[in-house]
C-alpha cells in the first residue's frame, strides 16, 4: 500500500500558496484494509476515508467511465490494481494532476510542472469533456490563479465550450452551481470566473440572469465601459479590492439585474432598474439555492444602491428614511458593507476607478451619528408609545440637518459626483482586465446598468 499526496496540495505548496486541503490517494488497498487500520469511510459513490487522528481525506486510487449525463453520470473502479498514473489521468488540470510520495518526490505524468512553469491551465485528457461540472472549475481556477499569470490553454477553452453547447450544464445541480460560485466569490479575482464563464458561452447556462447584462449598454458619458455586463465585472473586481466578505461581493455581482429587463426603447438610460432587479435576484437565489444571507443583503443593494447616488436630493429627512429602510438600527453591521457596494459601484466605470468618493464616509459618519439617538432619553422626558418613535426620527434629522453644514458643496449639489469621465476620446472603446494583480485597480471588463448617478433624460 502507497500513500500519495495529491491534488491542489501539491499544486499550491509548488506555486508558494498556503492553505490547500491535504488530500491523498492510496494505490494498492482496499476498503477493508483501511477499516482494518481504523480509516472511518466517509464516501459512498466512491471510497473516501477518514484517517483515525488527522481526520484528512484518503481516497482509493479510481478510474472513472462515462455511463450517463451530468456530474454523477461516471462508473468508477477503485481495485487495488490501479496505478497512480491511472488515478491522477481521470483528473482535470496537468497542474492538478501530480502527486508527492512520502519522501518529497513529486510525480508528474502528465506535464503540471511544465505548465506550472508556463502558467498554463490545461486538461489532461479529452475525457475532460466527460465531466460538465470541470467547466465551472476551470473558471474558478482561472479566477485564483489570475493574479499569477495563469491562463487557459485555447484547447482546454475549446473543450469548456464544447461542453456548454452540448446541455450537459443543465444537468448539474444547483448546490454544485453555488458550491463553485461561491468559491469563486472567495479568490482574488472573482470576475474572471464570470469572465470565463461568458468566454465559453457557459454563462447562460448556469448564470443567466448575470449573462443577460451583457449587451446592454449605458450611457457613453457616465459608463465609457458601455456594457453592463463588464460594468458588473468591474465593480465585482473593485471590491475585491476593499473586502473578502463573499456575501457582499454576491451582492455587488447582482446589483444591477434589473437593467436586463429595462425596455429597450429607454435605452442607455434604466430608470427603476434597480426596482425590477429584485424578481432576478429572487429567481437566480431560488435556482441555486443560495443561503438567505447572501440574498437578503443582495436585496437591499439591488433595491437602494441608487439612493447613495443621488444622496442629499431628499434632504435631511430623506437620509434617515434610508437608514430606515437598510433597517440600520436593528442591522446597524448590514451598513458599512451596503456602502461599500455604493462607492464600488460608482469607481467601477472605466475612467472613474481612481476618482475620490468622500461620500462614504459621510454617509457613515451621519450614520454613526444617528445611532447614538435612543429612546431613554424621550421616556425621560414624558414622551409615550407613538411620540417616542416620532422624537427620535424629528431628532436624527435635526443631527444630519447639522453635519450637512460642514460637508462641501460640490457634495451636497452633486457636482462632484456628476463629472464625467476624464477620457482620450479614443478611448471610449472597451474595458480590459488588468495584466496581473489586484492591485492597483485597473479597469476590467464587464459592466451593468444603473440608474444611480445619471439624469434620466425623457425626452
Amino acid at each position: 500500500m502507497q500513500v500519495y499526496l495529491v491534488g491542489g496540495a501539491v499544486r499550491d505548496k509548488l506555486l508558494g500558496i498556503q492553505g490547500a486541503d491535504r488530500d491523498y490517494v492510496v494505490v494498492g488497498a482496499t476498503p477493508a484494509m483501511l477499516l482494518n487500520a481504523g480509516y472511518v469511510q466517509a464516501g459512498h459513490d466512491f471510497p473516501v476515508f477518514l484517517h483515525p487522528k488527522t481526520h484528512e481525506e484518503y481516497a482509493l486510487a479510481r478510474t472513472e467511465r462515462k455511463k450517463g449525463l451530468g456530474y454523477h453520470g461516471f462508473i468508477c473502479d477503485f481495485n487495488e490494481n490501479i496505478t497512480l498514473k491511472e488515478d491522477l489521468k481521470r483528473r482535470d488540470l496537468t497542474i492538478n494532476a501530480m502527486a508527492e510520495d512520502q519522501d518529497g518526490n513529486i510525480i508528474d505524468p502528465y506535464g503540471g510542472m511544465e505548465d506550472l512553469k508556463n502558467r498554463v491551465l490545461r486538461h489532461v485528457s479529452d475525457a475532460f469533456v466527460e465531466d460538465p461540472l470541470r467547466v465551472l472549475r476551470v473558471a474558478r481556477f482561472a479566477s485564483k490563479l489570475y493574479c499569477e499569470g495563469f491562463k487557459i490553454a485555447p484547447e482546454t477553452l475549446e473543450l469548456m465550450r464544447k461542453i456548454a453547447l452540448s446541455g450537459e450544464l443543465c444537468d448539474l445541480t444547483p448546490e454544485r452551481v453555488w458550491l463553485e460560485l461561491h468559491k469563486a466569490l472567495l479568490t482574488p479575482n472573482p470576475e474572471v470566473f464570470i469572465q470565463t464563464l461568458r468566454q465559453c458561452e457557459a454563462l447562460k447556462y448556469v448564470l443567466p440572469e448575470i449573462d443577460a447584462l451583457y449587451g446592454v449598454p449605458g450611457p457613453l458619458r457616465w459608463h465609457p465601459e458601455i456594457d453592463s455586463g463588464i460594468h458588473t465585472c468591474m465593480t465585482l473586481h473593485r471590491i475585491c479590492a476593499e473586502t473578502d466578505n463573499p456575501v457582499a461581493r454576491f451582492a455587488m455581482l447582482c446589483h444591477d439585474l434589473g437593467k436586463a429587463l429595462t425596455p429597450k426603447k429607454i435605452w442607455p438610460h434604466h430608470p427603476l432598474h434597480n426596482e425590477l432587479g429584485i424578481a432576478p435576484l429572487r429567481q437566480m437565489c431560488k435556482r441555486l439555492h443560495v443561503p438567505n444571507e447572501f440574498e437578503d443583503f443582495a436585496y437591499f443593494v439591488v433595491l437602494y444602491h441608487s439612493e447613495m447616488h443621488h444622496l442629499y436630493r431628499k434632504g435631511p429627512s430623506g437620509i434617515v428614511d434610508l437608514l430606515d429602510h437598510l433597517d440600520a438600527w436593528r442591522r446597524p453591521n448590514r451598513i458599512k458593507p451596503w456602502v461599500l457596494c455604493c462607492k464600488c459601484d460608482f469607481l467601477g466605470r472605466k475612467g472613474f476607478e481612481n476618482r475620490p468618493f468622500p461620500r462614504a464616509d459621510y454617509f457613515l459618519g451621519m450614520f454613526s451619528l444617528c445611532s447614538t439617538v435612543k429612546a431613554q432619553e424621550f421616556v425621560d422626558k414624558g414622551f409615550k408609545g407613538k411620540e417616542i418613535g416620532e422624537q427620535i426620527r424629528l431628532k436624527r434629522i435635526k443631527l444630519v440637518e447639522d453635519y450637512f453644514e460642514i460637508l462641501p458643496k460640490g457634495e451636497i449639489d452633486d457636482s462632484s459626483n456628476e463629472m464625467p469621465a476624464q477620457l482620450p476620446k479614443s478611448k471610449f472603446k472597451e474595458a480590459s482586465f488588468p495584466d496581473k494583480k489586484t492591485q492597483p485597480i485597473k479597469a476590467k471588463v464587464i459592466k451593468p446598468y444603473h440608474r444611480a448617478f445619471f439624469k434620466i433624460r425623457r425626452d
